[in-house]
C-alpha cells in the first residue's frame, strides 16, 4: 500500500512538472510544494498504517470463519477480497485528500494522470476485446467444442470478449485470453459436431498374428456402445522399435457417437481389446532371440560354444 501511495504521488509530480512545462514555466521545487500539504502527508502514512492492520485483520479474520464454516468458505474468502479491495480504494482517497491539494489545476492533472493510467493497464483488455470480435467471425472453434490449447485439453464452455474458458477433462476450469488463442495454435477434435475420432493405440509382439490383432481391435470397437456407427473403423497398421524391441503398431481410429463419451469409451475399448487378445494368445512386444543356425551357409560355421562348468 506504500509503494501504491508513494507511486502515484511521484507520477503525480511528474506530471504537474509537465503541465507547468508546457505553459511555458520551467518546473521549480517551490511550485511542487505548494502543490502538497506537508502535513496531511503525515496523517497519510498514519492512515497507511491503520489500513495495513485492517487488513491483517481482515485476513485472520476470514481465516477463523472458514475454519468454523468450512461449507460456506469460498463465499466468506469472495467478501474478504471484496473488503481488502474496499481497503484499498478508501485508503488511496483518504491520501490523496489529506496530502494534495485539490483545486481545478491539480484536479485536471490528477485526472490526465488517471486516464493514462487506465489506458495503459486497459491496453491488454482492449486487445483481447479485438481478439473477441475476430474469433466471434473467424470460428478458429465453437462452444461445446474439444479443443487442445497450450498443453490444455477439454471443452469449450464460453467465448467471452475479454476471454475463452475451458472445463478441462479433469473438471478445472481454464481461462484463456483471447489474443492468446490467436497468437496459439489451437486444436479442434470436433469443431461443431457431436461426434469426434477418438485415435486407440495398440502394441503387439512382431512374430504375433498382427492381421488377426487387428480384426480383434476392429470388432472390440464396434461392439463398444459408444461407437458412432456411421464412421468407418480404419485400423493402420505400422512396424516400430518399441523400447529396443521390434513390434507391430496398431493405431485405431473409431469414432464416438458424443465427445464427453471419450474417457468411457477408450476405456471400454481398452478393456476389450486386452480381454480379446488374452483370448486368442496375442502377446505384446518381447525381445526375441535370433537364430544362428539359419544363417550359417552365409557367415560360415557358427561359433564354438564354450561351455563353463562351476
Amino acid at each position: 500500500m506504500k509503494r501504491k501511495a508513494y507511486a502515484f504521488f511521484v507520477v503525480t509530480a511528474f506530471s504537474v512538472a509537465a503541465h507547468a512545462q508546457n505553459q511555458g514555466d520551467a518546473p521549480d521545487v517551490a511550485k511542487l510544494a505548494g502543490f502538497l500539504r506537508w502535513g496531511g502527508i503525515f496523517f497519510s502514512f498514519v492512515a497507511i498504517f491503520g489500513a495495513a492492520i485492517a487488513l491483517r485483520i481482515i485476513a485472520r479474520l476470514s481465516d477463523r470463519l472458514g475454519t468454523r464454516f468450512a461449507n460456506h468458505r469460498p463465499t466468506i474468502q469472495k467478501y474478504e477480497s471484496v473488503a481488502r479491495f474496499t481497503t484499498y480504494i478508501v485508503t488511496l482517497v483518504i491520501c490523496l485528500t489529506l496530502s494534495v491539494k485539490l483545486d481545478s489545476a491539480t484536479l485536471t492533472v490528477i485526472g490526465g494522470t488517471i486516464a493514462f493510467a487506465v489506458g495503459f493497464a486497459m491496453r491488454d483488455l482492449v486487445a483481447a476485446f479485438i481478439a473477441g470480435i475476430t474469433i466471434m467471425f473467424d470460428r478458429p472453434f465453437q462452444v461445446g467444442d474439444r479443443v487442445e490449447f497450450g498443453g490444455q485439453y477439454g471443452d469449450i464452455i464460453k467465448i467471452g470478449l475479454r476471454s475463452v474458458r475451458m472445463n478441462t477433462l479433469d473438471h478445472n476450469i481454464i481461462t484463456i485470453p483471447n489474443n492468446k488463442v490467436l497468437t496459439d495454435v489451437t486444436s479442434s477434435s470436433n469443431w461443431g459436431a457431436l461426434e469426434m475420432q477418438t485415435p486407440f493405440d495398440f502394441y503387439v509382439g512382431i512374430d504375433q498374428d498382427a492381421e488377426h490383432a487387428a480384426e480383434l481391435i476392429r470388432e472390440a470397437c464396434l461392439t463398444s456402445p459408444y461407437v458412432f456407427l456411421e464412421r468407418p473403423v480404419p485400423v493402420v497398421a505400422k512396424q516400430v522399435i518399441l523400447n529396443d524391441y521390434v513390434a507391430m503398431h496398431l493405431k485405431a481410429r473409431p469414432y464416438v457417437f458424443d465427445c464427453k463419451y471419450e474417457s468411457a469409451f477408450a476405456t471400454d475399448v481398452h478393456f476389450r481389446v486386452a480381454k480379446a487378445f488374452r483370448a486368442h494368445g496375442i502377446r505384446p512386444p518381447a525381445a526375441l532371440a535370433r537364430s544362428v543356425e539359419a544363417d550359417v551357409h552365409h557367415y560360415g560355421p557358427p561359433a564354438r560354444e564354450t561351455k563353463y562348468s562351476d
